[in-house]
């Protein structure tokens, strides 16, 4: 029989985080974090990384596992929770994987392929080269020529990504897209429950402003001064995440701290969207809307465990 995995993602400040807590100790589960930030140490505000006193005695997995100058990529993530999986297996416990990295969880879930990738680092350089020297808008132009469906899923900011998938093109002349979409129909090797959890986008929005406000008090600013001193720049792939590239352009002098925060926020907005997209691309996903529970945690709770049951029985 398949091994069993819950999967419970969504937008970022749709309240993922309380929600997996309260799950995981109702059905005797260990959390992994699909989180492209939460891997890294010292990055804690930014990130919204949970905190210990959060956890509440729930294991949790890909946090602070890596320093910001190391490299953290769909391929690292699938090594790393399948690791962290086969621990919580042997704790005789279940996997919750947490976050709203959607390549991340699709990658895990289908177990995607990604050995094709042959270790050529050469067609890398060149395109990082071509980006640095053209800009992000001209590779992602080069990407939409070759596939124009890969183009439209990934934003032209995140580089890696779009070099990622240029890089698999020329490498093996099949579009990344049509290898991705081959590998998620294949059979998932678990008994999965895919939940996204959301809500009205303008509440979603609200919470997104008031969190990026509460960064800041936090001190999200001397955070990131504190990176910028211990010697990380915008060069490190960690000090490009939401919230972090912004803060350390207004300590660099290139904007003010008002044009920062509304940075954070809009982009922050504008990625809430497209993980949505992502999401609504996904197929056997339950989704559940706050609105649907009254906003009451405990109605929240019960509707994930019904649908655990069920969908655990029949499979």
């Amino acid at each position: 029989m398949k091994k069993p995995l819950i999967i419970l993602t969504g937008p970022t400040a749709a309240g993922k985080t309380k929600a997996s807590i309260r799950l995981a100790k109702a059905v005797g589960g260990e959390i992994i974090s699909a989180d492209s930030m939460q891997i890294y140490k010292h990055m804690d505000i930014g990130s919204a990384k949970i905190r210990p006193e959060e956890m509440e005695g729930i294991p949790h997995y890909l946090i602070d596992e890596l320093e910001p100058s190391e490299e953290f990529h769909v391929v690292r993530f699938q090594q790393m929770a399948k690791k962290a999986m086969d621990r919580i297996y042997a704790n005789g416990h279940i996997p919750i994987v947490v976050g709203g990295t959607g390549f991340y969880i699709q990658a895990l879930l289908y177990d995607i392929d990604f050995t094709d990738n042959d270790g050529d680092t050469k067609l890398r350089r060149e395109l990082s080269a071509y980006a640095d020297r053209m800009g992000a808008e001209a590779l992602h132009e080069r990407l939409r020529a070759v596939d124009p469906v890969s183009a439209g899923q990934i934003h032209a900011n995140n580089v890696k990504r779009v070099i990622r998938a240029l890089e698999y093109y020329g490498q093996t002349g099949q579009r990344i897209s049509e290898h991705n979409e081959k590998e998620k129909q294949k059979s998932p090797p678990y008994r999965f429950v895919y939940f996204v959890l959301t809500d009205e986008r303008e509440r979603l929005y609200d919470r997104i402003n008031l969190r990026v406000d509460q960064m800041i008090e936090q001190g999200l600013v001397e955070e990131v001064l504190a990176l910028k001193n211990k010697g990380y720049t915008s060069e490190n792939v960690s000090m490009q995440g939401l919230g972090y590239k912004e803060i350390l352009a207004y300590l660099d002098g290139q904007m003010s701290l008002d044009e920062a925060v509304y940075r954070i926020k809009r982009d922050t907005r504008h990625f809430a969207k497209r993980q949505l997209t992502w999401f609504r691309r996904e197929k056997d996903v339950v989704w559940i809307d706050w609105r649907d529970c009254d906003y009451d945690e405990k109605r929240l709770l019960s509707t994930m465990l019904a649908t655990i049951q069920q969908v655990f029985v029949r499979k």
